[in-house]
């Protein structure tokens, strides 16, 4: 959740298709930003 305070609590989007568009783009910003600080494991042969 200390990602929502990085991206601002509020909407800055007026319209409702704006609105939705704008909280898009922030989860997908917070899934990249969690899948960047996620291991990667691989099986070791």
């Amino acid at each position: 959740m200390r990602c929502l305070n990085a991206f601002g609590e509020r909407i800055a989007a007026r319209g409702s298709d704006r609105q939705t568009a704008e909280i898009h783009i922030r989860i997908a910003l917070m899934t990249r930003s969690s899948a960047l600080g996620t291991a990667e494991i691989v099986r070791a042969a």
